[in-house]
């Protein structure tokens, strides 16, 4: 039951990172680096950090808490992971919601999985470690074909029809900066287990499990929003569009302010999510070690599901939408055979 409720609780959080880009849609009048930088205040910030206070053990601090060991390697690494969640926004300008969050995440589910285990020495060809590199060739075959449906919709649209789905479509371009933004994304995992004396101290404190990664992601965080402040504000001066934030009328302004925050929030439930999630999981150390790639292949399963309702799909021929499915159900299979193989 618990394995269960873990899982649930996994794909809640998946469900919400997948509904993040949705409010895109509905900024006005700022170009991408402006409203990339806000969103990052809330999603990188703000809402990491009172996930984060939810930690403090009675009558300590967070930087006390950070103290424990492993918050300079947990930010360098995030650091590293927002130059993938920089090229991870622009896989979607490029390829679109559904084929873009398909190849990043699909790759940062694979490294994100490997690194850890591999860093840690873990033997990959025998018990624990095969099942885990068992599950990781098949997450891998499932995002070979979601990109091959991909390739299958661009050899059938034309470039009106490419761009009426998504405006700056470029699917060569976007698959190199999706696979980039994968690899590098696959950092936000090696960060979080270089900040374990921090979840360590915490759970030694009294802190509950459901909380105790929560101060160790917003570490992360905080170095991927240095990375993506960086880029966005050199873009801000490079293209003239700082004046942005405040030449909007008023209502823009809120309106702008409130879709940002919602996609922060939205966002971040992922890994609040993962965290609640694997306090459940500590039973089976295969679906523990396996959760980061748990997380990315149920958000591409869902980032599709939300690319065919927002029409990226629509034209497409009967066979790829079959492809698309079949690249689908592989992902979730992934998750039941490591599951199945642990029970």
């Amino acid at each position: 039951m618990n394995t269960l409720i873990g899982l649930l609780i996994i794909a809640i959080g998946s469900f919400g990172q997948s509904c993040s880009y949705v409010p895109i849609n509905k900024v006005k009048q700022w170009s991408w680096e402006s409203f990339w930088l806000v969103q990052g205040i809330f999603a990188w910030l703000l809402f990491p950090l009172l996930g984060a206070m939810l930690a403090v053990p009675a009558g300590s601090s967070l930087p006390e808490l950070w103290s424990s060991g492993g918050a300079i390697p947990a930010i360098a690494y995030g650091a590293l992971w927002g130059i993938g969640g920089l090229t991870f926004g622009l896989s979607m300008r490029y390829l679109g919601v559904a084929l873009g969050q398909s190849i990043s995440l699909g790759t940062c589910a694979a490294f994100g999985t490997l690194f850890p285990a591999i860093f840690a020495g873990k033997d990959l060809w025998h018990g624990e470690g095969l099942m885990l590199l068992t599950g990781v060739c098949i997450t891998l075959t499932g995002i070979a074909i979601i990109g091959y449906a991909g390739s299958l919709r661009s050899q059938s649209m034309s470039q009106k029809e490419k761009t009426a789905a998504i405006k700056d479509f470029a699917l060569t371009k976007g698959l190199l900066v999706a696979l980039l933004a994968g690899v590098m994304s696959a950092c936000f995992a090696l960060g979080l287990d270089a900040g374990t004396p921090i979840k360590e101290a915490a759970l030694s404190n009294g802190v509950k499990p459901l909380y105790a990664g929560l101060p160790v992601i917003f570490l992360v965080t905080l170095g991927g929003f240095c990375t993506n402040a960086a880029y966005c504000i050199q873009q801000n001066i490079k293209n003239h569009t700082g004046k942005e934030y405040l030449s909007v009328k008023g209502s823009t302004f809120a309106n702008n302010l409130l879709f940002c925050a919602l996609a922060g929030v939205l966002w971040y439930s992922q890994f609040f999510g993962l965290e609640m999630g694997k306090s459940f999981l500590t039973d089976s150390p295969a679906l523990l070690a396996f959760s980061w790639s748990i997380l990315m292949s149920l958000n591409v399963v869902f980032s599709n599901l939300w690319g065919i309702l927002l029409k990226e799909w629509k034209g497409c021929s009967p066979r790829t939408i079959r492809v698309l499915v079949i690249g689908l159900i592989t992902l979730v299979a992934s998750i039941v055979a490591v599951a199945m193989a642990q029970a």
